[in-house]
């Protein structure tokens, strides 16, 4: 099997520490609408696809109902707390490790366009960076790998390695027949990290994966 030579690196959770202000907007969209989800709940489903999020942290009749308004008003909630979200813990200096390593970089967001723009500002890694993808690239969102797979289409690479922070990155990544590390700063656990896809290995934050670039990216 050839070495990864493409780092496919998702944002929020991963890079920028986002997913708490992805919880408060989603949980006051469901609210604006009459529906109450606990936030624990939208915790474990943030990383999927906007598309997914609704039924399956509110079921299908709330879907087909209230879906497509539920997901305006998360937009513009997450939009007014975008000033709040900061770059985790050596986050840039991952992206740079791993140009530094002969990897091709792309930032595999399934997030707008908008919210990514957001985020590579904060980074400022853009000299680094081979390309980007979104929402807009693809008809499925995660857990299906179809932004994975877009990804290494953009880097014109041969084989990538995922680096995310949700159970459904991983699934994605396993879906495309690409091996995936896990940080914990999305909020989940290690056993829901695990659960189901086996992952290279966890790790505490981008800092941690700097120094071990070589040794769990390029295997």
């Amino acid at each position: 099997m050839t070495r990864p030579d493409t780092a496919l690196l998702d944002v929020d959770g991963t890079l920028v520490d986002s997913n708490f202000h992805h919880v408060v907007a989603w949980r006051a969209a469901f609210a604006q609408h009459g529906v109450e989800v606990p936030a624990a709940r939208i915790l474990q489903a943030v990383g999927m696809g906007g598309d997914r999020l609704v039924g399956a942290v509110a079921g299908d009749d709330v879907e087909r109902a209230r879906g497509d308004a539920i997901r305006a008003a998360w937009e513009a909630g997450y939009d007014a707390l975008l000033d709040q979200v900061r770059p985790l813990p050596g986050a840039a200096d991952l992206v740079r490790a791993c140009a530094d390593a002969g990897l091709r970089v792309v930032l595999a967001s399934s997030g707008k366009s908008k919210h990514l723009d957001a985020a590579r500002r904060l980074l400022d890694v853009e000299e680094h960076i081979a390309g980007c993808t979104t929402a807009d690239d693809v008809d499925t969102s995660k857990p299906a790998g179809d932004i994975f797979a877009a990804a290494l289409r953009v880097a014109n690479g041969r084989r990538g390695i995922v680096v995310g922070d949700t159970p459904w990155d991983a699934q994605a990544a396993q879906t495309v027949g690409m091996d995936c590390v896990l940080l914990r700063t999305g909020g989940f656990c290690d056993d829901d990290l695990r659960r189901e896809h086996p992952v290279v290995a966890l790790l505490d934050t981008p800092a941690g994966l700097v120094p071990r670039v070589g040794e769990l990216l390029l295997r």
